[in-house]
C-alpha cells in the first residue's frame, strides 16, 4: 500500500525587472524559470526530476515538510532602519 505524500507547494516569484517567473519548492534545491508561470513550472518539474535522478527519491521526500506559516505585523521599513 502506498503512503500518500503531502501536496507540493511551489513558489512562483515574478521578476519585476526583466519579466518572467522563477518557480521553486522551498525544501528542494531546484529552480525553474520561464516567461510565464506555466513555463517556469515545467522547467521546475525538469529540475526536480534531475534532482531525484541525482540524489534519489528518498532524499527528495525527506526534504519535504509541512512548514507552519504565520503572519506577522512586521514593517520592512522599520527593519531596514534597524
Amino acid at each position: 500500500m502506498k503512503t500518500s505524500l503531502p501536496a507540493i507547494t511551489v513558489e512562483l516569484i515574478p521578476d519585476l525587472e526583466s519579466g518572467g517567473y522563477t518557480a521553486r519548492i522551498p525544501d528542494i534545491p531546484a529552480y525553474g524559470e520561464g516567461e510565464t508561470e506555466d513555463q517556469a513550472l515545467a522547467d521546475l518539474r525538469e529540475a526536480v526530476t534531475a534532482y531525484i535522478e541525482a540524489f534519489g527519491l528518498d532524499d527528495a521526500i525527506s526534504r519535504m515538510c509541512s512548514p507552519k506559516l504565520r503572519e506577522t505585523d512586521w514593517d520592512l521599513r522599520e527593519l531596514a532602519r534597524g
